[in-house]
């Protein structure tokens, strides 16, 4: 028996711990573009000189959400790079949940996106996930050499090759 393997890619799937942590990431990307949209509609109805910083800040928003988007997209697809890029995302948010919880006193927005940002990241470190990621999928696996067990084609310690 082997592992599963999906047939059009050719690559062992996700877990679904990754897939949802992907699920939840690429929200998290949907979410800046809605940001970003609505502070290029605030900066357009302000108008004079705010215009250009309104949607510059909207681009650079607009930037962050197709990289947060597609680290998501990633996840969900399989690709094992994408988990640090999204570690690093959770990480960066928790200072966000902070900044709603303490200084903008918004107690609600923070506890729901602390919420979010918490079951993000735990899935993203949880042990199958790891697993996965360093490309140990399965116990069971082709190529897993138990421990004690030699490489094959290794030879005995202490024999001489002739």
């Amino acid at each position: 028996m082997g592992e599963p393997v999906e047939e059009t890619t050719g690559r062992v799937p996700a877990p679904h711990n990754v897939r949802i942590a992907g699920a939840l990431v690429a929200l998290q990307g949907v979410v800046a573009a809605v940001v970003a949209v609505v502070l290029a509609v605030r900066a357009v109805g302000d108008g004079g000189p705010r215009l250009y910083y309104g949607l510059a800040e909207a681009g650079m928003f607009l930037l962050l959400a197709a990289a947060v988007a597609g680290v998501g997209y990633g996840l969900v697809r399989g690709v094992h790079g994408c988990r640090s890029p999204a570690i690093v995302i959770e990480l960066l948010l928790f200072g966000v949940v902070y900044s709603l919880l303490g200084p903008s006193h918004q107690l609600v927005w923070g506890i729901v996106v602390g919420l979010v940002v918490l079951a993000t990241f735990l899935l993203l470190i949880s042990e199958q996930s790891r697993q996965w990621s360093m490309g140990d999928e399965y116990p069971g696996r082709r190529g897993r050499r138990e421990p004690g067990q030699r490489e094959p084609g290794s030879r005995e310690p202490g024999s001489r090759e002739h």
